[in-house]
């Protein structure tokens, strides 16, 4: 089951949080053996998102059963060059049970300022386009994924805004390329 840590607040203190999170997963990750649950944290809030804190997060839980969802999105979006990458997935070997894939492409936004008669820049929006077609460096997560052994599953996600729209045909047609796009990775 995918599960996330969460989001971190700024009313508490960012060690109050992460301790809520550990007895969270400690909790919930002895509830889900007595069903035979794994729970996979995707690496996507605010608590131990960098592979290093994950990889600290996971070893004091210390459970069997709860393990990673490590995909490339958030690696990526800290900035992280291809051998970055790279290590981190070495880092998260023992953990990751799974993965999520989506490619997006960064579109600059501005503001105008009227009194300036010029633009300030502000954060970009990412729009999801199909696999291959964005940012993402899949060729050396997905070729990384192989180098470790990683037998679990990839998975394709459409959660965002995605280039074309949201019709049965868009979100098909974005879907067979993605299993096209895994195949050259036998």
């Amino acid at each position: 089951m995918r599960i996330y840590t969460g989001y971190e607040r700024p009313d508490v203190p960012y060690d109050k949080q992460y301790a809520l999170v550990v007895d969270g997963l400690k909790m919930a990750g002895k509830i889900a053996a007595k069903y035979g649950v794994t729970l996979a944290i995707q690496n996507h809030h605010d608590i131990a998102l960098h592979h290093d804190a994950m990889k600290w997060l996971l070893d004091e839980v210390n459970l069997p059963n709860v393990k990673a969802a490590f995909d490339c999105w958030s690696p990526t979006l800290e900035g992280l060059s291809s051998e970055e990458i790279r290590q981190a997935l070495l880092t998260m070997k023992p953990y990751i049970v799974h993965t999520t894939t989506a490619d997006y492409k960064e579109l600059p936004r501005f503001k105008y300022e009227i009194n300036q008669t010029n633009y300030t820049q502000l954060q970009s929006q990412m729009r999801a386009v199909p696999i291959g077609e964005g940012f993402l460096d899949y060729k050396t997560f997905i070729n990384t994924l192989k180098e470790i052994g990683y037998q679990g599953y990839i998975t394709y996600e459409m959660c965002e805004v995605l280039e074309g729209g949201g019709s049965i045909e868009n979100l098909d047609r974005a879907a067979k390329k993605f299993l096209e796009y895994v195949k050259q990775f036998k």
